[in-house]
């Protein structure tokens, strides 16, 4: 770790918010290192899911949209965190709602009647719009986190209220739940990491200046909540495609991105012990 660069490549920065990592110390064309590669993976997960629709033939628009959602959380986020630039910091905010509202749209449109699906569909497209519209204007930031905070819950009650009326086979049924809230820890765990590198920034400064590089990169927590949220957004993604194609008399656990088929596996040998026991 060393002294931040002193011309850095974007200039000042002009966002309004900045988190614990501190800025270009490894490089002057990178604001935060961590920060930024940490949101590549939410973009290898759409990746991945993308390439095995195409590969099962299965790539139609709708279920194609949910995965560039996922790519562009990605890729906007790391352009937030290399420039710390206002512009960037607001596709990054409402690059969330571009995932969360296509994947609402396809739960709370499943097996609805059309006059339904254009009512659900113009509410959320309004809905949207309000939201970017006022968070970009405004720069109001409670009205941002609190419809995408809605959002992912409504998805999360949502999916696990469909999986046990859209899947018969028991283990089909047990294994997709087990998945599902595993997506769910992710998002809640990596909330918490959040938190914890917002409360104690100064602390977590003070251990990666004593333990060096690499190991300093560990304690970059902001980069955690990345991590977790991609795997959290992709089960999701994954989860809701899987419940509203209509193909779930297949097992989907081995096709998932790792850790999903691990993460199965284990909650499903726990729920087996607890009920021998």
């Amino acid at each position: 770790m060393h002294s931040p660069a002193p011309d850095p490549f974007w200039g000042p920065q002009t966002s309004y918010l900045n988190f614990c990592e501190e800025d270009y110390v490894l490089t002057k064309y990178v604001a935060e290192f961590v920060n930024t590669f940490s949101s590549f993976v939410f973009i290898i997960y759409g990746l991945y899911g993308l390439r095995k629709l195409h590969g099962n033939r299965q790539a139609t628009v709708s279920r194609s949209i949910p995965y560039f959602g996922l790519m562009g959380v990605g890729v906007c986020s790391a352009g937030y965190h290399m420039t710390l630039k206002y512009h960037t910091q607001m596709s990054d905010e409402l690059s969330m709602h571009l995932l969360t509202t296509p994947l609402l749209y396809r739960l709370l449109t499943f097996k609805a009647s059309p006059q339904r699906t254009r009512l659900i569909g113009s509410i959320l497209l309004v809905e949207f719009a309000v939201v970017m519209v006022v968070h970009m204007v405004m720069d109001e930031f409670l009205l941002h986190a609190v419809t995408f905070g809605l959002g992912v819950y409504l998805i999360a009650t949502r999916a696990l209220k469909i999986i046990p009326m859209q899947i018969s086979n028991p283990s089909i049924r047990k294994n997709v739940r087990n998945i599902a809230l595993f997506g769910c820890f992710c998002f809640v765990f990596g909330y918490m990491v959040w938190l914890i590198d917002e409360w104690a920034c100064s602390q977590l400064t003070n251990i990666r200046h004593s333990v060096g590089v690499p190991l300093a990169f560990l304690f970059e927590l902001h980069g955690w909540w990345h991590i977790f949220t991609a795997i959290g957004g992709y089960v999701a993604v994954a989860v809701v495609d899987f419940i509203t194609s209509g193909e779930v008399n297949n097992d989907p656990t081995d096709n998932l991105a790792w850790p999903l088929p691990l993460a199965a596996r284990f909650l499903g040998a726990a729920a087996d012990s607890k009920k021998g026991n």
